[in-house]
């Protein structure tokens, strides 16, 4: 391709036979070697854009380019290029983990020996090669995941679609996993796609995300496009005192304060236009408190995720 998006979405809809829309005027880019969350609540539509991106469902209206192709048109040019790992792994549980990525790689048109070389070393990426004459049916979730991946790595696409692959894994698994598909794009350039509904594993890996509600794709950009979109320049400062201490008062009376709220934590979170920490401190150590600590932080995914979903809401009602 002449420009760097392998992959282009126009007007993207889909509507069932029985009025239901679940996909209304998508459109988006993805680039080479770049990470795009689809994020969003399950039912939101994003595993029926990902089919109709694999050419695995039709779309009623709209258009889909993968690197040139369409994917209804050139299904097995992009097959050579595209891999597809769903949020539920298909594997031959009674074969071991090697004939089985043996038997999917049988149709890269690669030699014996090439073939072998792929696998062990793919196997090895993800630590299943002391596992490799195992049986798949005695594979715990998170290890066919791994051997998904596995089989992934070997074809190595150009561009890599993962739907909900942290589903169902331990927390340590899922930052082992995260880091894999870091490594996906970092050492081969492999642009991901990655459907999750986990917005702090999105936010850790991806470069840009689109957040979907209810078929439609209601924004997109980087985390800090988005945030700057939702909230403009405000930021965030937490601060934690010694003993319980209702400072509400306190930071209002200062300029820039917008809001000040208190979690479960004990932590009080002030939303202001500019950074007021040397100010607040102060206020704070003048009425006898103790301070122990204060942050200055940006929005986070989450909570630029739900105020977009919450306007949404709102409007669709």
């Amino acid at each position: 391709m002449k420009d760097e998006y392998v992959l282009k979405v126009d007007n993207l809809t889909k509507v069932y036979p029985n009025g239901k829309i679940a996909v209304d005027n998508v459109s988006f880019a993805i680039k080479r070697g770049e990470i795009f969350g689809l994020l969003g609540p399950n039912g939101s539509g994003k595993t029926t854009t990902i089919l109709m991106l694999l050419g695995m469902l039709d779309p009623t209206k709209g258009e889909i380019s993968v690197l040139g192709y369409n994917p209804l048109i050139s299904p097995l040019q992009i097959k050579r290029k595209v891999s597809y790992l769903p949020d539920s792994v298909g594997f031959y549980t009674n074969l071991t983990a090697y004939e089985n990525i043996d038997y999917t790689t049988q149709f890269l048109n690669l030699d014996g020996k090439e073939r072998n070389n792929r696998i062990e070393a793919a196997l090895k990426k993800m630590r299943l090669y002391k596992k490799r004459n195992d049986k798949v049916k005695t594979f715990s979730h998170g290890m066919q995941q791994r051997l998904g991946l596995a089989e992934i790595l070997i074809k190595q696409p150009t561009i890599a679609i993962l739907d909900e692959p942290t589903q169902g894994l331990d927390p340590e698994s899922v930052s082992e996993f995260l880091n894999i598909i870091k490594s996906f794009r970092d050492e081969y350039r492999m642009s991901v796609i990655l459907s999750s509904h986990q917005l702090n594993q999105v936010q850790s890996v991806c470069n840009e995300v689109g957040l979907f509600s209810n078929g439609k794709l209601i924004s997109h950009g980087s985390v800090n496009q988005l945030s700057l979109a939702r909230f403009g320049k405000d930021k965030l400062v937490d601060i934690t005192l010694d003993e319980d201490y209702d400072i509400t008062s306190i930071a209002n009376s200062i300029d820039g304060v917008k809001e000040v709220n208190k979690n479960s934590t004990g932590f009080w979170t002030i939303s202001c236009n500019k950074d007021i920490r040397s100010t607040l401190v102060k206020a704070l150590v003048d009425k006898g408190q103790n301070i122990n600590s204060v942050n200055l932080k940006l929005h986070s995914l989450e909570e630029v995720y739900h105020s977009f979903f919450e306007e949404g809401q709102n409007e669709a009602e």
